[in-house]
């Protein structure tokens, strides 16, 4: 699920900068801002996907651990 977080969030940054972009071309401040939000929010799932990656990666590493002491 990590995985999926991180390229959901890679994609909304992407579709995020394309965003800003037309706004920027149609003079729409609207669609600009709410581009630039779209990538800070891709990137904070992007972040999150990393985290969760991290802790089931210790938690995997753990479980090996426990198993080679019983």
């Amino acid at each position: 699920m990590a995985g999926g977080k991180r390229i959901r969030g890679k994609a909304q940054e992407e579709m995020g900068k394309v965003k800003e972009k037309a706004g920027e071309a149609t003079d729409r401040d609207d669609l600009r801002l709410k581009g630039a939000g779209d990538q800070v929010a891709g990137k904070a799932k992007q972040a999150v996907g990393k985290q969760e990656r991290k802790v089931k990666g210790t938690a995997e590493e753990a479980k090996g651990r426990m198993r080679r002491h019983t």
